[in-house]
């Protein structure tokens, strides 16, 4: 019996790979992969006038009621096929291509599709809108209309031939064939009940995700677990359900019928905790996904979100609150008035001096800035001077050969200057300062003895500064903490602010350094530098945490170049390097890896970004 069974499966198996592969029109023995090719695509993609926010995804098949053969029909395939489209978060390309007989046709037809998704826009209709971007395309790339042509001879021979369809099915493959040899020429398609044949060349229209949003699925991705080194499949299509009933509760029937009330209450009953190690494979093998969104995610674990202080025993509110804006890389724009930013005072903090423990690296560095401040410094291009500028006398012998000799100073003069500087110092103080670097010291300690040491220093030196430090508890609550403005002297009451401060909430830096570069704007200086202290990534308890929350860091750090500012950021996070420099530039920031030094080496860093 067994040995029987063993031989149909055997046979079956057979069968199944001869049909199979009778049935196929991909050419396995050329095709390519799109992890191979996916990042030199963006970059194609992007450097061609595609948006800078979006990426390039693997996509699933969908399903297209096609024209079978009675030979596919047998062996169940072409009944999903694997189609290019663009959305506003991504470019969707299949995940490998056999389409054409040859390797090269192949590779050739995803740099097609990256072109093509690069001069595209929104989908109106399918047909008139592929011409018009394949023929905005081969006018603005001439050279790409023989890669073009040799994409197009091949495809069409793929073609069914139209004298072997239904006259409908023909005439729309006729108009399909014209669309293709001569873009912009066909105007209207003939209807048929039939899809055609797929079209490789040409962007469909985005897949309909039926009710699921963006984020559910993305949350659905995060949840799988993925086996190393696979690569997960592309988007799926997927609706949403709800799992919780709208009626119900104890059913009216005797007691002693009753076998448990659990049988028949509406309860959050217990589940296993552990991820399915085949959930990615089982999502992979399914054409159409159904989400639910369960009241416990991921278990019953224990989840504590910190909900404000009372009024009472909160920081005192400056104002009102301030609408700003932020960044949605997924839309590619700025969300007018989406954060809610809240000046803050510290309560109860009285003027303290500054702590005995400081006071000899204080004297130091006094010591050390005061001296600075009455260094003559050396002034470039002067009409008259002790030294000759040879920099300024390359630069006007370069223009005078080119013909552009305007008159300027050639000599160097060492005199006084006023330093025309400002620097606002805007501090994380979020929660996970309240971590413990050492046995004796937090992470709070060592910023409050930084701000206390870089108050004490500039207030030798005589420069312009603010100091202010930021928490968030999502976009509705951005804290500000105001321990120095501008027109405020550096005093004993500045001190206690800064000694009173306290840990907590989350770290949305994109709200925090836009007003920051509002109130440093607003100075007469002219450099202005905005310094930022923290100790980890941005992250708060809604879309902030991941990348959106990197973007938007990002986006707030180019505003403030574009207004004359100069951003750095300073960490003490070993794993900076991974986002700093995406988010501040590889000259944007330092990371000072011994963090108990912090105090002592946030002074000689501003003395090395201000060039004195």
């Amino acid at each position: 019996m067994t040995l029987s069974v063993e031989l149909e499966e055997w046979i079956g198996s057979l069968w199944h790979r001869f049909i199979t592969r009778r049935a196929s029109v991909d050419f396995p023995e050329a095709r390519v992969e799109l992890a191979s090719r996916q990042r030199a695509l963006a970059l194609l993609f992007r450097a061609t006038g595609g948006a800078l926010n979006m990426g390039v995804e693997a996509v699933s098949e969908r399903a297209l009621l096609v024209r079978r053969s009675v030979l596919q029909q047998i062996a169940g395939t072409c009944k999903q096929v694997p189609l290019a489209w663009c959305d506003a978060q991504n470019l969707r390309l299949p995940a490998s291509l056999a389409i054409f007989p040859e390797a090269s046709l192949n590779e050739e037809l995803y740099r097609w599709l990256a072109l093509l998704a690069a001069q595209s826009g929104p989908m109106r209709h399918w047909g008139r809108d592929n011409q018009r971007w394949t023929r905005y395309l081969l006018q603005r790339y001439p050279g790409m209309a023989n890669r073009y042509q040799r994409l197009l001879a091949a495809h069409l021979q793929l073609r069914p031939d139209p004298a072997t369809l239904s006259p409908a099915e023909a005439a729309l493959e006729r108009a399909l064939r014209q669309a293709l040899r001569e873009p912009g020429s066909v105007e209207h398609f003939p209807r048929c009940e039939r899809a055609a044949w797929p079209v490789p060349l040409w962007l469909y229209p985005p897949l309909y995700l039926g009710g699921a949003t963006t984020a559910d699925l993305e949350d659905l991705n995060s949840d799988l677990p993925a086996a190393g080194g696979e690569q997960q499949g592309g988007r799926k299509r997927a609706t949403r359900t709800d799992d919780s009933p709208v009626t119900g509760g104890l059913l009216v029937v005797r007691l002693e019928n009753l076998f448990s009330w659990t049988e028949h209450v509406e309860l959050d009953r217990w589940e296993d905790d552990s991820q399915d190690p085949d959930a990615a494979k089982v999502a992979e093998d399914l054409d159409h996904l159904t989400l639910s969104r369960t009241r416990i995610r991921k278990g019953g674990g224990l989840k504590l979100h910190l909900d404000l202080p009372p009024a009472d025993i909160d920081d005192i509110p400056l104002g009102a609150g301030i609408k700003l804006p932020e960044w949605d890389y997924r839309q590619g724009r700025l969300q007018d008035n989406f954060v809610n930013l809240q000046l803050f005072e510290p309560r109860d903090c009285t003027p303290q001096l500054l702590p005995a423990r400081l006071q000899p690296a204080a004297r130091r560095l006094r010591r050390q800035f005061e001296q600075l401040r009455h260094e003559r410094q050396w002034l470039r291009q002067q009409p008259q001077g002790s030294e000759l500028d040879l920099q300024a006398w390359l630069d006007f012998h370069v223009q005078r050969v080119n013909g552009q000799g305007a008159e300027r100073g050639l000599f160097m003069e060492r005199r006084h200057t006023h330093r025309d500087l400002a620097c606002l110092l805007l501090a994380d103080v979020s929660m996970s300062t309240d971590a413990h670097l050492n046995d004796e010291h937090r992470v709070i300690e060592v910023i409050r003895d930084s701000l206390l040491l870089f108050g004490e220093t500039l207030s030798t030196l005589g420069d312009d500064f603010a100091l202010y430090g930021f928490s968030s508890l999502r976009r509705q609550q951005v804290r500000l903490q105001e321990l120095k403005t501008f027109a405020q002297r550096y005093d004993d009451s500045t001190r206690g602010k800064i000694q009173g401060l306290t840990p907590g909430y989350y770290t949305r830096m994109g709200a925090a350094i836009r007003q920051a570069t509002r109130l440093l704007s607003s100075s007469k200086r002219r450099r202005k530098l905005l310094l930022l202290l923290t100790d980890g990534k941005p992250n708060d308890l809604d879309l902030y945490e991941g990348r959106y929350g990197v973007e938007d860091t990002r986006e707030a750090v180019h505003e403030a170049r574009r207004q004359g500012l100069i951003p750095f950021c300073i960490t003490i996070d070993r794993k900076a390097a991974d986002y700093l420099p995406y988010m501040f530039g590889s000259n944007g920031y330092s990371l000072i890896r011994q963090p108990d030094q912090l105090p002592l080496r946030l002074p000689q860093l501003y003395r090395q970004l201000t060039q004195l």
